[in-house]
């Protein structure tokens, strides 16, 4: 049962539960949830706009301590000594099964009103999930959208001083994991938050932390540096809540006052640092999601080109064994392959995102395109960072004055209108518009398939040769399809150029952290480029990939992204 009680820490107006007698009695703050955008915020205290604010981001396994140590900083905040035998915690244990902690979301902790006590300044505590869990990777994006959400939010996190990676002092080795997880985070910031990336050991016994150093060296983590050129880090115990005893006591105030030690240090190293606008960072993280739309949907563009050409030469083809009846006009039917566009339903199912996620995918029904897949954050179009404002005049982002903006799509061929877009569940069995009520509606997106037709030779005239002037040279229609083929391949060639351009630019949006999507994107453009013959630019993406391969990140990425792919594997098949 909730109840208040009365200690040195009046102040603290707030119902706590009593978990543990002491010494030291541990309580449980219970302080009302409430929302930024889809994030989840816990404060305590009142906000004073005319004081300091520190903001940082903990990244770390569960099982790491990051829930204790964020307990210690608000013990430490609210000026708790190791005699009075109290400690307070907002954060529960990290006691939970795996399939809790997967369900986990991104949490903000605001600690205000205690500057005058042991911090210069207010807190404001970032906690994210693990990242790279057994579904995938789709949580992995998930969570940066929602550090997207809560960077562009207008009452979320505008500035951030630390990123914090926390790891265990038994640690020798750092997982491909927990790798894979500091990597994604750093790569949503700009170059520049590099100093401001340190590491929390905790469970120390505040003798050496070498084995943990040596590890961050080993993989090559980027974070500050001291005046020894090593990275900077600060010491944790993970004992303040112990229960005392006259065997341990001395151990315990030992492990108390290193740890309050350390976090004075981190607490002027906070002081020290300049806070990272996030601006930026809202802005890398757009870019890099509409860049990623834009390589997706043109290589999409690039495979149906692919495939018209394939059907036509094969249409080539088979009418060579017609040369004389074409040259007699004699009517007659082939069968061939025909190209088309379709819905098909998509799967939606993220379960750790409890509602937030609303899935889907944007499309533009003019050019029959997927413009962004899997879509997020977007409740409509319009809400999807591939849409942006344009002057409907210079068809550009412009500043002249009393010119209307509207939003047009980043991604499609025709750069369509957000009217032109659609997200919402529809029907994939029938091609317009659905009237079964028995037909199920599902999120979706376009893809391209072939089906065997018939034509007889005046219908290929009429495809092909339509909107020919009367005035045009009279070609056979063998000449016509040879024609066209070269015409798709001049319109393939623009599209790898455009391609290969937004590759080089999502290199170089964020610190360098190459990762697993870029790698697919070069193994594909150097693919094309090859059988395209363009030396030049092949010699650049390889270059590009070799960097990538000598990158040690990318291959410990690999084998995590392999024996997920194996636990999957696993339990599909154990499930049939």
């Amino acid at each position: 049962m909730a109840m208040n009680t009365s200690s040195k820490y009046d102040n603290i107006n707030y119902k706590k539960v009593l978990m543990q007698s002491g010494p030291p009695s541990v309580y449980q703050l219970i302080i009302k949830p409430e929302k930024i955008g889809t994030i989840r915020k816990l404060t305590l205290g009142e906000k004073d706009p005319t004081r300091i604010n520190k903001t940082i981001l903990l990244v770390g396994e569960t099982g790491s301590g990051k829930s204790t140590l964020i307990n210690s900083l608000i013990n430490y905040a609210m000026g708790v000594e190791f005699k009075q035998d109290v400690w307070y915690q907002i954060v529960q244990d990290e006691k939970k099964s795996q399939s809790e902690s997967q369900t986990s979301d991104v949490t903000v902790y605001e600690f205000f009103g205690f500057e005058d006590k042991s911090l210069p300044f207010s807190l404001t505590i970032i906690d994210t999930p693990g990242f790279g869990h057994t579904e995938g990777t789709e949580q992995d994006v998930l969570v940066s959208e929602r550090l997207l959400d809560l960077f562009r939010s207008r009452d979320g996190v505008h500035e951030i001083d630390a990123v914090c990676l926390v790891v265990k002092a038994t640690d020798c080795r750092l997982t491909d994991r927990l790798k894979y997880v500091f990597d994604s985070v750093v790569s949503l910031f700009g170059k520049d938050i590099e100093r401001s990336i340190v590491a929390l050991i905790t469970n120390s016994h505040f003798f050496s932390s070498d084995n943990v150093l040596d590890a961050l060296k080993d993989v090559h983590i980027m974070c500050a540096k001291d005046e020894d050129d090593q990275p900077v880090h600060f010491l944790f115990n993970n004992a303040q809540k112990t229960q005392k005893t006259k065997k341990n006591e001395l151990a315990l105030k030992y492990a108390w006052d290193s740890t309050k030690e350390q976090i004075s240090e981190f607490a002027d190293f906070l002081k020290s640092t300049k806070p990272q606008d996030l601006t930026k960072t809202v802005a890398v993280l757009n870019a890099r999601i509409g860049l990623t739309a834009c390589i997706h949907n043109l290589q999409e563009r690039i495979e149906f080109i692919e495939q018209k050409q394939e059907v036509i030469q094969q249409t080539h083809e088979a009418l060579k064994k017609h040369v004389q009846d074409m040259t007699d006009n004699k009517d007659f039917e082939v069968e061939v392959d025909e190209v088309f566009k379709c819905k098909e339903a998509i799967s939606e199912r993220r379960w750790w995102a409890l509602g937030l996620n609303f899935g889907g995918a944007v499309c533009c029904e003019v050019c029959q395109e997927n413009c962004h897949h899997p879509c997020t954050l977007a409740w409509y179009p319009a809400h999807c960072e591939v849409l942006q404002y344009k002057c409907t005049e210079c068809k550009i982002k412009c500043k002249v004055p009393g010119h209307k903006k509207e939003l047009y799509c980043t991604v499609c061929t025709e750069k369509c209108h957000v009217s032109k877009h659609v997200k919402e569940k529809q029907c994939t069995e029938c091609e317009g518009e659905c009237s079964n009520p028995t037909h199920k509606k599902t999120p979706w997106k376009y893809v391209s398939k072939t089906r065997k037709v018939k034509k007889t030779i005046q219908e290929m005239k009429d495809m092909f040769e339509k909107g020919k002037e009367e005035n045009e040279k009279k070609v056979s229609l063998l000449e016509t399809l040879q024609k066209y083929i070269e015409e798709l391949q001049e319109e393939k060639d623009q599209w790898l150029e455009e391609s290969f351009g937004h590759v080089f630019k999502l290199d170089e949006t964020a610190l360098k952290v190459h990762s697993m999507s870029t790698q697919v994107h070069l193994d594909f453009l150097i693919k094309k480029m090859k059988e395209k013959g363009d030396t030049e630019k092949v010699n650049k993406l390889e270059e590009m990939k070799s960097k990538m391969e000598k990158d040690k990140r990318v291959h410990q990425e690999r084998r995590f992204m392999s024996g997920i792919a194996a636990g999957l594997a696993k339990a599909k098949k154990a499930a049939v």
